[in-house]
C-alpha cells in the first residue's frame, strides 16, 4: 500500500486534462506506440467528435520511480464542463490527491476554482500544474500570480508542463509519487468498497468500478450491496489498463473492477458500499451527495411500440451516467415516455445522442424546463417542472422561479458586453472585482430558465472564447410566468409547450413559429403555426400549400368555367385540412430548443 497513489486530474474545460493523461499513459508504457491514439481514455465517439471528456475514466499505471521502486498510480481522468461536475465529485471521493491544471495562456478560470473547492471539501493533497507553456501566448509568471491569489496555493511548487510536447511529464510522475499520500486501510479488515461508476456488458452483466477502502475481495467471495442487501458471487476482479486486466485479488487502497454476474441493472448504485456477505463491515461508507437536476425534459420514442426498448436503454445508461434522473411520463400526443432531469443543456444533448447511437433509438425531446413553484389562491403549493401540469391560471396567486448566482471570469475588456448580456437575461445585483491586473470576476443573479438555453454559448461568443462560467442555485423568487402553447393546424402540440416569463413570451413564440415554418414540410393544404397564451394568439406563421393549376386546361371560353374548377379545388383543400394530419419531423423539435446566435 505504501507504493499506491490514487489521484485525479481536474481543470477547466480545454485546459489539457486528456492530453496529459495520454502522456502519462505513454510514459508508463501500458500501451504500445502501435495501439496508441490521441484521447485514448475518451472511449465514446461523441467525446472524440466534440473534443470534450464526458465520462470519468480510471486507468492503473505501473511506474518505476527514481528511488528504484515500482509504484501503482491509479489515475481517474475527469470532465471539465460545468454540466459534468457530478462525475468530478465521484472521482474525488476515490482519491487521496489531485493534479489541478491551469492553462498558461488563459490562466485560472471559473471551473478551475469550483473544482479546487470540491477537492478541498474532500481534504485532498493538491499539486498545481501549469500546462501549455509552449504556446506563444503563454505567460507563466502571470499564471503563477493567479495560482497564489485566486487559488491560494503555493506557486513555487507548480510544475511547468506542455502535455502536447511531452515537457514536464517526468516531473509530474515524480511529484505524484513524492507529494501525494499513500492510501490508508487494513487489507485484513472486513471488506468496504465504494462504487464510483459502472457499465453494462451484454455478456458479463454489470461491471462495477470500485475503490477498496478496507479488506480484500477475491473471485469466489460472496459480496453484498449495503443499500439493498442484494448478494452476488464474485466471478472476476482486476484493474483497468485501458483494457480490463484480471488479478487474483483487489485489496485496501486499490482501484479496479468487480464482475459478479449482476444482471439486475437497478441493484448497482453509484455511492453504494460493497461488503462481504459472511463478514460484513460495521457501517457503509459515506456515499456521494444527492444530485439535483436543474433542467427537465421528456423523452419519447418516435414510434409508440419503441417504449420497451427506451425503458431498457435508459436503465442501462443510468448505470454509466449516475447524474441522470428519470421517471415515467405520458403525453396525449406522444404516448408513453420518461420525464428526465439533467444537469444542463449539454448534458441533455449528450444523453439524447448516446441513446440514439448506442441503443439505435429514434427519439422526440420536449422543450427543456426548470422547476417552478406555484402558490395557489387556497394557500396550497405546487412544484411544476412540466408545462403539461400547469395549473388553472384563475387559481394561481403567485409564481416563483429558481435563481442562480453566476460567477463569470474574463479579461476586463469584455466587461461591458457581458453585463449587457446578463441584463438581457433579467440579471440583477451584478458586482465585479479584479482578480489581477487585467482579469475580472463578475457575479450576477440570474433566473435559471434564462441560462439553460444558450447563455454559455452566447458568453463564449461575446468574449471570443475567453469567458468562463460557473453557477450555483441560490433561491426561488416571485416571477410572472405564463404557459406558451404552440398550435399547428389549430391543434396544441404539448411537446412544444413552454413555461416562460411574460416579458419574453412574444419573442419565444415568434422564434418557435419561424423555426417550425422552416422545418415542417409543405402539404397540399395551408398550415397555420401559432403561438398562444391561453386563448390569445400572440404569434403566427403560415406554410403555404402546394398549388396545382387546375385551370391550365381551360384555354378559352367563359370565366365561369375557371371559377367552377377553382371552387371545386377550394372545397377539396378545406376537406383535406379537416382530415389531414401534419407530421412534425424530429429536427423541428430540436430546432425550437436551439437558439441562434444573435
Amino acid at each position: 500500500m505504501k507504493r499506491i497513489r490514487n489521484f485525479s486530474i481536474i481543470a477547466h474545460i480545454n485546459h489539457g486534462k486528456s492530453t496529459l493523461s495520454d502522456r502519462l499513459i505513454q510514459a508508463t508504457g501500458i500501451v504500445s506506440d502501435r495501439d496508441f491514439k490521441e484521447q485514448i481514455l475518451d472511449t465514446m465517439d461523441i467525446e472524440r467528435e466534440r473534443g470534450i471528456t464526458i465520462k470519468s475514466q480510471a486507468v492503473c499505471l505501473p511506474y518505476i520511480a527514481e528511488d528504484g521502486y515500482t509504484y501503482t498510480l491509479n489515475l481517474i481522468d475527469t470532465p471539465g464542463h460545468v454540466d459534468f461536475t457530478y462525475e468530478v465529485s465521484r472521482s474525488l471521493a476515490s482519491c487521496e490527491g489531485v493534479l489541478i491544471l491551469v492553462d498558461a495562456s488563459q490562466g485560472v478560470e471559473a471551473q478551475t476554482v469550483a473544482n479546487l473547492y470540491m477537492a478541498m471539501d474532500h481534504d485532498l493533497e493538491i499539486i498545481p500544474v501549469i500546462n501549455k507553456i509552449d504556446l506563444p501566448a503563454a505567460d507563466v509568471d502571470w499564471v503563477r500570480q493567479q495560482i497564489e491569489d485566486d487559488l491560494g496555493l503555493d506557486s513555487a511548487g507548480a510544475i511547468l508542463a506542455s502535455a502536447k510536447e511531452g515537457i514536464g511529464v517526468d516531473e509530474v510522475l515524480e511529484a505524484i509519487v513524492e507529494r501525494l499520500p499513500a492510501p490508508a486501510g487494513d487489507p485484513d479488515s472486513p471488506l468496504r468498497a465504494l462504487i464510483f461508476d459502472s457499465h453494462y456488458d451484454p455478456y458479463r452483466g454489470t461491471i462495477i468500478h470500485c475503490r477498496i477502502f478496507e479488506g480484500t475481495v477475491r473471485p469466489g467471495d460472496t459480496i453484498r450491496f449495503m443499500s439493498n442487501n442484494a448478494t452476488y458471487r464474485v466471478e472476476e476482479v482486476g484493474v483497468f489498463q485501458i483494457d480490463r486486466v484480471r488479478k487474483d485479488m483487489l485489496s485496501a487502497g486499490g482501484v479496479g473492477y468487480i464482475i459478479a454476474g449482476v444482471k439486475t441493472v437497478s441493484d448497482t448504485r453509484c455511492g453504494d458500499t460493497i461488503t462481504n456477505d459472511n463478514r460484513p463491515c460495521a457501517a457503509p461508507l459515506p456515499g456521494f451527495r444527492e444530485i439535483k437536476p436543474v433542467v427537465f425534459s421528456s423523452i419519447y420514442p418516435v414510434a409508440s411500440d419503441g417504449y420497451e426498448d427506451l425503458a431498457i436503454a435508459v436503465d442501462k445508461l443510468k448505470l454509466n451516467d449516475a447524474s441522470l434522473v428519470y421517471e415515467k411520463d405520458t403525453s396525449a400526443a406522444l404516448g408513453f415516455g420518461f420525464r428526465c432531469g439533467f444537469l444542463g443543456l449539454l448534458h441533455l444533448e449528450i444523453v439524447q445522442e448516446r441513446l440514439e447511437r448506442e441503443f439505435d433509438l429514434s427519439l422526440i425531446i420536449t422543450s427543456p424546463s426548470v422547476k417552478y413553484i406555484f402558490i395557489m389562491t387556497d394557500g396550497a403549493t405546487e412544484v411544476v417542472d412540466n408545462p403539461a401540469l400547469y395549473p388553472d391560471p384563475a387559481k394561481i396567486a403567485k409564481t416563483q422561479e429558481p435563481y442562480i448566482r453566476a460567477a463569470i471570469m474574463m479579461p476586463d475588456r469584455y466587461l461591458g458586453v457581458v453585463i449587457k448580456l446578463c441584463l438581457e437575461r433579467r440579471g440583477v445585483n451584478a458586482k465585479h472585482q479584479y482578480m489581477g491586473s487585467k482579469r475580472i470576476e463578475l457575479t450576477c443573479e440570474l433566473p435559471l430558465a434564462e441560462v439553460i438555453y444558450d447563455f454559455y454559448d452566447r458568453l463564449k461568443t461575446v468574449t471570443q472564447g475567453y469567458g468562463s462560467f460557473d453557477y450555483e442555485l441560490i433561491d426561488y423568487r416571485d416571477s410572472d410566468l405564463v404557459k406558451l402553447d404552440i398550435l399547428i393546424n389549430s391543434e396544441k402540440v404539448d411537446a412544444l409547450s413552454q413555461l416562460v416569463h411574460r416579458d419574453g413570451a412574444y419573442d419565444r413564440a415568434r422564434y418557435a413559429c419561424e423555426k417550425l415554418k422552416k422545418e415542417i414540410p409543405r402539404q397540399m393544404f395551408r398550415i397555420a403555426i401559432q403561438g398562444a397564451i391561453g386563448a390569445k394568439i400572440i404569434a403566427r406563421e403560415t406554410i403555404s400549400a402546394y398549388r396545382k393549376d387546375v385551370t391550365a386546361k381551360c384555354y378559352g371560353g367563359d370565366i365561369t368555367r375557371k371559377r367552377k374548377l377553382l371552387e371545386k379545388q377550394k372545397k377539396g383543400k378545406r376537406r383535406m385540412k379537416m382530415v389531414g394530419s401534419v407530421m412534425i419531423p424530429q429536427s423541428a423539435f430540436l430546432a425550437v430548443l436551439k437558439r441562434d446566435s444573435e
